[in-house]
């Protein structure tokens, strides 16, 4: 709005100007026409009664008192010549004045005035310009040349130019000023509209009941608050069907694995019963040996399962954890003894001399995430490579750090992306939930997790716990 007023300013302030300009022009010439027909109508009257300027000699005086006469009534300066371009007399120079007897009318002009005998008008600048004609007896004879100089800007007129543009800036400036006061409150309407859709839209979620916005009005607000209401209650609707797709899709996906692993046991459990039917006889002597072996198979295989239902059921039900107090540097050491004994595996713990490391944790849960990635280490090592498992424990003014690193296989780039995903495993045997249970833990514990690999040099696993309670460590 107000960009608009200042073009408008500036447009009809350019437009007027030139309007002006050529309305002054025109006006000058115009009045400059005037007097000159003036002057030479009042000088032709008073040579009416003589033939040639020669025998005008006694009246010379009277002529020149007349010249001057005429130029205080016109404002104007006039200069006489006779019919060869020398000035005969001036309302401007006094006699007495040396520059007057250097006034002489330019040759081009002279020349140009005796061949079409019409009157001549020399440009001077942009603002002053000399007009040059004949006076005439009542013979129509020429007696003498009239010169009248005029410069616009000393003319005596009014500057309605600068007056209307003067009134033009104060009508602007008032429109400015009401302009800005009515844009300062519409823009504080609208901003305060804006700033409360704003920060609605700011605490939308789609898992959670978003607060809709009552507004009264029917304005452009008022159609934007209607779409942003409508678009909640899609959002809630989309929210649930997602919910509910995400749900079926987690079920489908529980129950394609959970049918997978329970399928590789059966297979052979059923081959070894049809085995048994075929091959066994009571009768024979090793009928016992044979049961036995038979009866430690089937237990293997139903163990196997059990170990696999106890799995997906942690995994599905995760135990709330119980923090407590525990020294994480402690559950390193323990850890690393219960694995200690493994053949062609050495273990190597760094403390950085930092004598205890105190948290907030649950302790089986921990044992299970240190666990599984040691286990995961071991497995990743190749039997006919020594294992080198390092434990580092470190510490900052919040954060203890804890890494394990392993010379394994290490992890492909096409793995890295999944490794933390349910049922996703690289191995041949397992349910593919150990880091994915490991990862949940460790957020519950407010912590993190990530991983650098590279293949056949090793991976190293990366774990941050908040240093929750006073540490006590040196």
């Amino acid at each position: 709005m107000l960009a608009l007023i200042l073009v408008s300013l500036i447009i009809i302030g350019i437009a007027t100007i030139v309007f002006f300009n050529n309305q002054n022009k025109s006006y000058h010439s115009e009045r400059l026409l005037r007097k000159e027909k003036t002057i030479i109508m009042s000088l032709q009257y008073f040579f009416k009664d003589l033939d040639q300027l020669e025998k005008m000699d006694f009246v010379l005086k009277d002529f020149d008192d007349k010249i001057k006469e005429l130029s205080d009534v016109n404002k104007i300066e006039i200069n006489v010549f006779n019919l060869n371009g020398d000035i005969l007399m001036s309302s401007k120079y006094d006699y007495s004045d040396p520059n007057y007897y250097t006034l002489k009318m330019d040759s081009s002009i002279l020349s140009n005035l005796k061949t079409s005998k019409k009157r001549q008008v020399q440009n001077l600048n942009n603002s002053s310009v000399s007009t040059f004609t004949y006076v005439k007896n009542n013979l129509d004879e020429n007696l003498v040349i009239i010169n009248i100089p005029y410069n616009t800007q000393l003319s005596p007129v009014k500057n309605e130019l600068n007056l209307f543009l003067t009134t033009l800036i104060e009508v602007y400036l008032f429109l400015l000023i009401g302009a800005s006061l009515i844009a300062y409150f519409l823009s504080n309407y609208i901003t305060k509209s804006l700033r409360v859709v704003g920060e609605k839209l700011k605490t939308v979620r789609i898992h959670k009941a978003n607060e809709k916005i009552s507004w009264e009005g029917k304005d452009e607000i008022g159609a934007l608050v209607k779409q942003y209401n409508t678009m909640i209650d899609m959002l809630e609707e989309s929210a649930l069907k997602l919910a509910k797709s995400e749900r079926e899709s987690a079920w489908r996906e529980m129950a394609k694995q959970v049918a997978h692993e329970i399928k590789n046991p059966l297979t052979p459990m059923k081959l070894s019963v049809q085995h048994l039917e075929r091959s066994l006889d009571p009768n024979d002597d090793n009928f016992k040996a044979h049961l036995q072996k038979f009866s430690k198979k089937i237990i293997q295989q139903i163990d196997t399962l059990t170990s696999i239902a106890n799995e997906f059921s942690r995994f599905a039900k995760m135990p709330k954890h119980e923090l407590k107090k525990l020294d994480l540097k402690e559950l390193l050491l323990s850890t690393i003894d219960f694995f200690k004994s493994k053949e062609n595996t050495s273990f190597k713990f760094k403390d950085n001399n930092i004598t205890t490391a105190f948290i907030e944790g649950d302790l089986d849960q921990l044992i299970r995430v240190f666990n599984n990635i040691i286990n995961n280490a071991i497995q990743a090592i190749d039997d006919s490579v020594e294992g080198k498992i390092l434990l580092t424990l470190s510490k900052n003014d919040s954060l203890f750090f804890v890494s394990i690193s392993d010379n394994g296989c290490g992890i492909e780039e096409v793995a890295k992306e999944k490794i933390f995903e349910p049922n996703f495993t690289t191995k041949t045997t397992g349910t593919g939930l150990g880091l994915a249970m490991v990862k949940q833990i460790i957020d519950a514990h407010n912590g993190n997790i990530h991983f650098k690999s590279t293949v056949e040099i090793g991976t190293t696993f990366y774990i941050e716990f908040p240093i929750t309670l006073e540490d006590e460590s040196t």
